[in-house]
């Protein structure tokens, strides 16, 4: 059948055109069973809940987190909106770590949507694998008390694994603390899990213990899962239900969208245990940059498929360091600043992160002798 089409021959197709592009887990193709599952897809009109394939896959998600329902929606960025509006009242105000997707890559829908303010508490500064994380201590002193002059403190958003800080990973016990931390102060908690997955493998245990005490979550099917699009928001059923009022209101009701929920799931079926492989990956190259001249790594950061350095040494940005691997046939996002990250995925193998490091080390060299 279509869907237990082999992935190899797959990766083999999509491998010339993306085995060098680091840009991001978002470029990854659908498999060939995807495409397969989407061309045989069932579909109804999902605003009438008649959708089967969205059905399905919105229950499979529920089954894997432990929640009691679940919605398919366009993005992380949508799912996230959602679960805010669904939650909180304009006026009230959001906690959330400084350098979160939420707080700084979502277009600042929470206050011209939401009507909400998103407190940042700035998150472990010594690095390592506390970076980007904010302790229980900080949530409870950052949680505004009752006073006429204030906004409530509704909710607080975590995110795992944490984009900004490199990929790092929040503990099951990190993740308890801070849920415990959030709801003894009446609090509502959303995880936003875009890369919760990556999480789960990354410390060996089941993804519905990591958002056992999160009241709601995304997890993005689109990055290094490989579906076309797509994420999912969990959660109770009566705020799953008041998320499709507002998808609806922002627009987002879809109609035959089937062909791509059957893309997703496939995804959960097939691209979560090849994770493990991308984090290998993504170690071979942070441990490959660690020795270039040049590039500032803090190796204790990679704990999943992303990679982040710094490479003011090497007396470039960026954007400079972008064009010189573009020479190479290597991709990554270029910028002012010194700042890089690089992300592994399906379609980087072993011989992509040494041709990359090749790339790098040609680089240093040149950037040395100018």
């Amino acid at each position: 059948m279509a869907a237990t089409l082999s992935l190899a021959a797959d990766e083999a197709l999509d491998e010339t055109a993306y085995r060098l592009d680091f840009r991001s887990d978002t470029i990854t193709q659908p498999t060939q069973a995807m495409r397969e599952a989407m061309r045989n897809a069932e579909v109804g009109d999902d605003v009438f809940g008649e959708d089967p394939s969205i059905n399905a896959l919105e229950a499979r998600a529920a089954q894997i987190f432990g929640k009691e329902a679940a919605l398919f929606v366009t993005s992380g960025t949508q799912g996230n909106l959602l679960a805010l509006l669904s939650q909180t009242h304009p006026g009230e105000e959001v906690i959330a770590e400084a350098s979160a997707h939420i707080a700084n890559s979502e277009v600042g829908g929470a206050a011209r949507l939401g009507g909400l303010t998103l407190r940042p508490v700035v998150g472990y500064a010594g690095g390592g694998a506390g970076a980007g994380k904010i302790s229980p201590e900080q949530v409870v002193s950052t949680i505004r008390p009752a006073n006429v002059h204030f906004a409530r403190t509704a909710l607080l958003a975590i995110e795992n694994t944490h984009n900004n800080a490199g990929g790092t990973i929040l503990t099951v016990d990190e993740m308890d603390r801070l849920a415990e931390a959030a709801h003894s102060h009446g609090l509502k908690v959303h995880l936003d899990g875009a890369r919760i997955f990556n999480a789960a493998v990354g410390l060996g245990v089941e993804p519905m213990r990591l958002a056992q005490h999160a009241d709601t979550l995304t997890f993005c099917l689109s990055k290094g899962l490989s579906a076309p699009v797509g994420s999912v928001l969990l959660g109770p059923e009566a705020v799953i239900d008041e998320a499709r009022r507002y998808r609806k209101m922002i627009g987002g009701g879809m109609r035959q969208a089937g062909v791509l929920a059957a893309a997703g799931l496939i995804a959960v079926q097939t691209g979560v245990a090849r994770l493990a492989d991308d984090h290998r990956r993504a170690r071979r190259l942070a441990e490959g940059l660690a020795r270039v001249p040049g590039i500032s790594i803090d190796l204790a950061t990679v704990q999943s498929n992303i990679v982040r350095f710094d490479v003011a040494g090497m007396g470039l940005t960026s954007g400079g360091l972008a064009d010189g691997l573009q020479e190479h046939g290597v991709r990554i996002s270029g910028g002012p600043g010194t700042g890089v990250r690089m992300v592994a995925h399906r379609h980087i193998d072993e011989a992509s992160v040494d041709l990359a490091l090749e790339a790098m080390v040609s680089i240093a060299a040149k950037s040395r002798n100018s």
